[in-house]
């Protein structure tokens, strides 16, 4: 009793076998398997070459598949040959089975050698320093190249504009895009929508409803999703991969749409990471200019060391952004006098820097041309008028002119709440407000006030609200707190002052609003 043979054994190793056999029983052993055509043929022997086929005694090697073969045993009896040729007919069965498994095996990595080595050079190409849209076309020309296709096509998501763009394709022309995600006559957008890999054979259609016949694609076609899986969060669909046309006329199969798929991961993750970097990029950037700004601004606000030797002055602007809406600035005027502002845009970030800058370099115009404060409130709310309907902003200023000779101070302060002259003795004078914020209402002339001004004595002590609220009990118990401070220390340097001031908030680097105070002894 025998089957076929279908896959042929090492003879070398099976003559070991026997050769081992024939030492310890001093028997000769052929065995014999079917090749096609059903004829025997002697795989392996210990004895002299043998041409008949095997007797009625040989015993059955069986593989556990449709292959066998037969064991023939010299000398003995049949009982022997079959009770020793059947344990050596299950050893060489069971070598036979695992040369059949090895050669198997053999034939697939050799099948899909090509595909490993592709898979590897992928990763290759990903990991060089190159952009996204040269890896891209590389790795499609290797796709193409391995699969034999006509065309490779790379889609990707862009979100913004809810379509895919093509990113790279090699091949035959084709169709350059871009596709909106909601296009029903897509098989593109159709695959991104629904996540699912399409392939179509020659000739076959792919249902897309009411599209026109002239949009649907014919021929062997294969497109796979392209989709990235994050360490946190689920698995987003970012793009899609196209192969048309095989170049022997052959269909895409279950393996090709593995390997693609493969292939698409792969890629999944290099756009991502590529997508990160460039953010990464961009937010260095912006961080860079960020940072740029925030020193451009603080350059425009005048140094304190200027007026050494003719007023004692301490100032601190400290944004609660990289720019800001808070302001101060300082003048030199004729007559030993000296021009103070502070000013507080309704909000902070960029939009309250552009104010704030148009700003100072409104008040530097005029109050170079004008003597009295409320003109040059008037004129600086003048020109500013058409930023401030633009982004409607307002914002609160405060402008004094300290006249030491004549022992007062003039100002014109448009709703900015927190503007002291500080005594001799202590007590805190509100020089309040005595006209709205500026871009509120036009006015056709701005109100002044004035008060006393004992020169080497009186100080005057500005502040934003940033600088109160920053306490954190409020804006007035806020205020309260800042003038018995500088009240109580009123003799120590404004430097000193200004120091307590800002610790009193902590000091923060990040402040909730921008914080600004202005100290001026003269």
């Amino acid at each position: 009793m025998s089957t076929v043979v279908t896959s042929p054994l090492v003879p070398a190793v099976v003559g070991e076998v026997l050769d081992d056999f024939r030492r310890a029983h001093g028997r000769e052993a052929w065995l014999w398997v079917r090749v096609d055509g059903g004829a025997w043929e002697l795989a392996a022997a210990t004895g002299p070459t043998r041409a008949a086929a095997p007797g009625p005694a040989a015993a059955p090697v069986a593989t556990g598949t449709p292959a066998a073969g037969c064991l023939e045993v010299s000398g003995g009896s049949e009982e022997e040959i079959a009770a020793i040729g059947g344990f050596l007919a299950s050893v060489v069965a069971r070598m036979m089975l695992h040369e059949s498994e090895a050669r198997f095996f053999g034939r697939e990595l050799a099948e899909r050698y090509e595909e490993i080595t592709l898979l590897y050079s992928i990763s290759e190409i990903l990991g060089s320093v190159i952009s996204l849209e040269e890896a891209a076309g590389t790795i499609l020309s290797e796709v193409a190249s391995t699969m034999g296709v006509e065309r490779a096509t790379l889609w990707l998501h862009d979100v913004d504009g809810r379509r895919l763009e093509l990113i790279a394709a090699v091949g035959r022309p084709g169709q350059r895009g871009p596709i909106p995600t909601d296009d029903d006559c897509s098989v593109t957008a159709s695959v991104f929508r629904t996540r699912r890999p399409v392939i179509l054979e020659a000739g076959d259609e792919f249902p897309r409803g009411d599209c026109a016949p002239e949009s649907l694609s014919r021929g062997s076609f294969m497109s796979v999703p392209v989709s990235y899986t994050p360490p946190v969060g689920e698995t987003r669909t970012i793009g899609v991969i196209n192969l048309t046309g095989r170049e022997r006329g052959e269909s895409f199969s279950a393996g090709d749409q593995k390997l693609v798929a493969a292939i698409a991961s792969q890629i999944g993750a290099a756009v991502e990471n590529s997508r990160l970097i460039e953010e990464s990029l961009r937010q260095e950037r912006m961080d860079r200019e960020m940072e740029l700004a925030h020193d451009l601004q603080l350059k425009l606000l005048p140094s304190v060391e200027q007026f050494a030797g003719f007023a004692e002055v301490a100032a601190r602007c400290v944004p609660a952004e990289s720019v800001g809406g808070d302001f101060y600035h300082l003048f030199r005027l004729p007559g030993g006098r000296l021009g103070v502002m502070i000013g507080d845009v309704s909000s902070h970030g960029f939009g309250a820097a552009l104010i704030m800058a148009l700003t100072m370099s409104a008040v530097a115009i005029h109050a170079s041309e004008e003597e009295s404060p409320g003109e040059v409130l008037r004129r600086v709310h003048q020109t500013l008028v058409p930023e401030l309907e633009t982004t409607e902003m307002y914002l609160t200023l405060f402008y004094g002119v300290i006249d030491p000779p004549h022992g007062r101070i003039v100002y014109a302060n448009a709703g900015h709440s927190h503007a002291f002259r500080i005594g001799a003795g202590g007590t805190a004078t509100r020089l309040g407000a005595t006209n709205p914020p500026l871009g509120i209402v036009d006015l056709d002339t701005y109100a002044e006030g004035n008060a006393a001004w004992e020169p080497g004595e009186d100080f005057l002590f500005l502040f934003t609200d940033g600088l109160s609220d920053a306490i954190g009990r409020g804006e007035v118990e806020g205020e309260r707190l800042l003038l018995s401070t500088v009240a109580e220390d009123r003799r120590a340097p404004l430097t000193q002052l200004l120091h307590q001031v800002f610790n009193m908030g902590g000091d923060r680097d990040v402040p909730a609003d921008d914080r600004t105070a202005v100290l001026v002894r003269i």
